[in-house]
């Protein structure tokens, strides 16, 4: 299956093109704004561009969401009302790149993946931002607004977000983000119990293609979370001049967090991976139960197959090397009765051998 959807230009594109795709899944397109300072708050959903460009000429903290899929037009209507450069906007554009940062004059452009899970299987989202002096323009073609919390914490003045710039809220949002890969490698964790539990029960092929689905989640997830720690690291270390000392503070605890994904992941992996030996090991004893009851039944077989074999010979007559079981009348009775004595005594011998 695609886990997410990337598009290319042809070669030999010129830098900064911006085309439609037909075969990604559209959402709804909307702006939601969010313009604030310690004793002021706006909020409005569903402006316009030319609104938003209006509160960032403000002496304020803007941050502008775009939420849903925008066509090329929006976005280089975007891009041209809040100056934004024009290689920034492709990655916009062709979602699913690698998560990075890129410092452009006085602005920062960040890309992270967002986890999602969709019909039980995990799919990564591109969240962009960019970041300035006094505002924060973030974009998110997903359904769903993943930054609701930090509205929250907006509108109800919780902690030292309305107090500080437009740094500490770049920081909140990446925390949102970052914070979204505990629930999950938390469900990761669900899983890999219940195929453990799976596997040393009655292993089949639907148990082996669970955990081969859940490798290829655990490969994609490290796709894109390792970059992450980068990006953090290099925005807490860098001498951009945006981030003040007070907010590299909170950015190293973000960083933090995401070691503590990566331990977690790497781990999830390892367990994983070795679910597939589990597999094949269970597999394999399952396969030798079955090969050990066989030989006790052809090795039971053995000796009665002999004596069986041996009287259906038919050798009588008056010769002193004949068969004289052949005429005698209770003789098919007796050897009946040597067959079940030897099956008594091999089976008694196999159970103290311990071999069932």
């Amino acid at each position: 299956m695609d886990y997410f959807e990337k598009r290319y230009h042809p070669p030999g594109t010129s830098p900064g093109t911006l085309s439609a795709a037909e075969d990604i899944e559209k959402h709804p397109f909307s702006i939601k704004l969010i313009d604030y300072t310690i004793s002021e708050f706006q909020e409005q959903e569903l402006v316009s561009i030319e609104q938003c460009r209006e509160f960032l000429a403000r002496p304020t903290i803007t941050w502008v969401h775009v939420q849903g899929h925008a066509e090329p037009d929006m976005l280089k209507q975007i891009g041209k009302n809040f100056e934004l450069h024009p290689l920034a906007l492709e990655d916009v554009s062709n979602t699913g790149q690698r998560p990075k940062y890129e410092s452009y004059d006085d602005e920062l452009f960040i890309i992270m993946s967002l986890p999602v899970f969709h019909n039980s299987r995990i799919s990564m989202e591109q969240i962009s931002l960019f970041c300035g002096e006094n505002y924060v323009i973030s974009f998110h073609a997903g359904r769903n607004d993943p930054f609701e919390p930090v509205r929250k914490r907006l509108r109800t003045q919780t902690g030292k977000i309305r107090s500080r710039n437009s740094d500490y809220l770049l920081y909140a949002l990446l925390d949102v983000i970052i914070d979204q890969d505990f629930p999950m490698l938390e469900e990761f964790g669900l899983q890999i119990e219940a195929l453990e539990d799976a596997v040393m029960a009655s292993p089949d092929k639907a148990t082996l293609n669970a955990i081969h689905g859940l490798k290829r989640d655990m490969l994609l997830i490290r796709r894109m979370v390792w970059p992450h720690r980068e990006i953090i690291n290099g925005l807490a270390r860098d001498e951009h001049g945006l981030f003040q000392d007070e907010t590299r503070v909170y950015l190293r605890d973000c960083y933090d967090h995401t070691v503590q994904v990566i331990d977690l992941l790497e781990t999830y992996r390892d367990m994983t991976a070795g679910l597939v030996d589990v597999y094949m090991s269970s597999t394999s004893n399952r396969l030798n139960e079955v090969m050990r009851v066989l030989t006790i039944i052809a090795t039971v077989f053995i000796p009665l197959t002999f004596i069986a074999g041996l009287y259906g010979m038919n050798f009588k007559g008056d010769s002193p090397w004949a068969m004289p079981e052949l005429g005698w009348y209770y003789g098919y009775p007796a050897v009946l009765l040597l067959m079940l004595i030897v099956v008594i005594w091999m089976l008694a011998i196999f159970r103290r051998k311990r071999w069932f």
